[in-house]
């Protein structure tokens, strides 16, 4: 089985999950959520926070996440700020649940037509201009491909962001830069993320807790075991 709820949390009759510190909901519940690899995971992100996730190489870190976005098939609940996620379509759920890929897909022919909103601040601080909206997709670095990518995702502000290895292909400016957009982003916003990474030392920096994946089993770690 998944981890149990965790102490600060109280469920209430109504199923709702509230912080027992805030006394607010929590961003994002899940309930047993499962999948054919995925065991029954129950994790609970508050308003502004961070959980590094870590774990081997096929150990069910993306899958969860795609789990999450209701992106496979699973069982089990979801709750967006209390609001299960079958009162939502699916294309709603994952503009309030954005997923950004550790490869981010590119279909089209220009960057501009892949998303109706490119925030010309976020772009500047990610290091492009507007011009990059023209620019054919097949000239793209990768850590191009990631940094737009964010931008696409956070342009539909969302409520949770399932970040799976979001600075792999960035060199250490860069990776900076992101790091900081994404805190700056779930402090503004009471914003919530599940952080994916195989550096013990930025999950350090971006995570105030960690979880570590083994096998399809979610398991929250203690802060006492971190290295």
């Amino acid at each position: 089985m998944g981890s149990d709820v965790r102490a600060d949390t109280v469920l209430k009759p109504t199923g709702r999950a509230l912080s027992m510190h805030s006394n607010k909901p929590y961003t994002l519940v899940t309930l047993a959520l499962a999948t054919d690899f995925i065991q029954p995971t129950d994790l609970h992100l508050p308003p502004g926070g961070c959980l590094g996730l870590h774990g081997d190489s096929g150990s069910g870190k993306t899958l969860l996440l795609r789990a999450i976005a209701d992106l496979d098939i699973n069982t089990g609940e979801a709750l967006l700020e209390n609001i299960p996620r079958s009162r939502f379509t699916g294309p709603q759920w994952r503009r309030k649940v954005g997923l950004l890929p550790a490869e981010s897909q590119w279909w089209g022919d220009s960057v501009g037509e892949h998303a109706l909103r490119w925030p010309s601040e976020l772009l500047s601080a990610l290091g492009f201009c507007e011009e990059v909206l023209n620019w054919q997709t097949g000239r793209l670095s990768s850590g191009e491909k990631q940094r737009l990518a964010l931008v696409r995702m956070l342009a539909n502000q969302p409520r949770v962001l399932l970040l799976d290895e979001p600075t792999a292909n960035l060199d250490d400016s860069n990776t900076t830069t992101v790091e900081q957009i994404i805190h700056g982003y779930l402090q503004q916003n009471q914003a919530a993320a599940i952080w994916v990474s195989h550096d013990p030392t930025q999950l350090g920096r971006v995570a105030g807790n960690r979880a570590v994946m083994a096998q399809g089993r979610f398991t929250m770690e203690d802060s006492g075991t971190w290295s």
